[in-house]
């Protein structure tokens, strides 16, 4: 063994050595104006990640391991959250969510096909997807204008007896007003989950989003505030919610016995399970239809290194975007993000809307950043219900829409954002401000 501990150290080494010749040089790379290409975010990594990544594949406990209860185990200490699952996308951790919400487990409170989600139509797919897939009827009300956030002045009009959960995103890591919205799920006994995904570390009133709510969830995906690849987590305090959630990631089965043990549950021949012979195996009783949908250990390990930087990322986007924000707020014809005084966001980009009347419109801006190399993107979806996804299902059946749908509208038409991740430098910020600067003053 003491060979193979030498030999073990001498392979680290190697790849420390690895990435100070191969990946450091890119990084210190030097900013050249319209040849460097300015990315909306990416991955910001050091030799830990490597390192960690080959330690795990040295050990080649490919499946979930060691690595990933050690990220869950740091994941919930960082958020203030007793339970936390690691998954294999930010899809996967909406759909594992809102599934849970399905289980026969929660008896009359139980979502079933037909009852009504409140949610937004402007935002991400995979936020709503789940509820048309099991079924469920997504009520869509508008966002207010500066937040790009559910309007919850219109919650009480988009509800209705059937209505059984919110399940809302912070738009581009700015919390939502949790407080309203928390207060209307628990005056009505409605679920609520929140989509995390673009808005890890970000807080309301000093509590983390994602931990109000019964279910919160985020995404690993390299553009996120922390990476794995890919890779998404499902979080609560709720431990039968955590039990239903383990049951569906993991195949639906029963046992609750990590992968390679066996009997951790101390019956897995003594009892009886539904219609099944009695003494029949644990391990392969099954409580729940599921899926698999846990990641590997190496992409874990890769997340446990992250995670210690992840302080060091938000403050990084937090900077950032107050950089961009005082450079911009002097041009009248660009409407700039804005936040709630209660929250404190970990900034996933920086939202920019043209304003009624402006000389340039949206798709000109984009198009000309993206000549010099400046990379952009759309509110996602702008309005879901206006794409090709939605023209099988019907208006009112399938989905319905609470009120008018104006300011998703304008945000699907005027806006667009920019990248505030760690990996910017000022002289990429300065270089992005000039060439707006350069469109909308012409």
């Amino acid at each position: 063994m003491d060979k193979v501990k030498i030999l073990h150290d001498e392979i680290i080494g190697k790849v420390r050595e690895y990435y100070r010749l191969a990946h450091l040089p890119g990084q210190q790379k030097q900013f050249v104006p319209d040849e460097s290409y300015i990315n909306y975010a990416g991955r910001v990594f050091d030799e830990k990640e490597l390192v960690n990544a080959v330690d795990a594949s040295l050990e080649f406990w490919l499946t979930y391991g060691r690595y990933s209860r050690e990220f869950e185990e740091k994941l919930a200490t960082f958020l203030g959250v007793k339970h936390v699952l690691l998954v294999n996308s930010g899809s996967s951790a909406n759909l594992l969510a809102f599934a849970a919400l399905t289980s026969p487990l929660l008896g009359e409170r139980r979502i079933k096909r037909g009852d009504e989600v409140i949610t937004t139509a402007c935002g991400f797919p995979t936020t709503i997807a789940p509820a048309i897939q099991y079924g469920a009827v997504p009520v869509f009300v508008d966002v207010e204008p500066g937040t790009a956030n559910i309007d919850v002045s219109q919650l009480e009009a988009a509800r209705s007896e059937k209505t059984r959960a919110v399940m809302v995103a912070h738009t581009l890591g700015n919390p939502f007003n949790l407080k309203a919205v928390k207060s209307f799920c628990d005056r009505y006994g409605l679920f609520l989950i929140e989509d995390n995904c673009d808005a890890l570390g970000s807080e309301y009133e000093g509590k983390f989003t994602g931990t109000w709510g019964d279910i919160g969830t985020s995404s690993f995906y390299p553009p996120h505030h922390i990476t794995m690849g890919e890779g998404g987590a499902v979080y609560t305090g709720n431990p039968l919610l955590k039990k239903i959630m383990q049951s569906i990631r993991d195949w639906g089965r029963d046992c609750w016995c990590d992968p390679g043990k066996d009997n951790s549950c101390g019956c897995r021949f003594t009892r009886r399970f539904g219609r099944l012979p009695e003494g029949y195996d644990h391990k392969y009783v099954y409580s729940h239809f599921g899926y698999n949908l846990k990641i590997s250990d190496m992409q874990a390990a890769v997340g446990c290194a992250q995670l210690e930087k992840l302080p060091d990322f938000i403050r990084e986007r937090r900077k950032n975007f107050q950089y961009l924000y005082d450079r911009l707020k002097k041009f009248d014809s660009l409407s700039l993000f804005e936040k709630y005084p209660e929250s404190e966001p970990a900034w996933f980009g920086f939202l920019i809307t043209l304003k009624d009347g402006a000389k340039v419109s949206r798709n000109e801006l984009t198009r000309h950043l993206e000549m010099h190399r400046i990379q952009t993107r759309n509110l996602f979806s702008g309005n879901l219900i206006c794409h090709p996804c939605f023209d099988t299902l019907r208006e009112g059946v399938d989905y319905r829409v609470a009120g008018e749908l104006t300011n998703t509208d304008k945000i699907m038409n005027d806006a667009f954002w920019i990248g505030v991740y760690p990996g910017m430098t000022e002289a990429k910020l300065d270089f992005m401000v000039s060439k707006i600067e350069e469109l909308v003053n012409k």
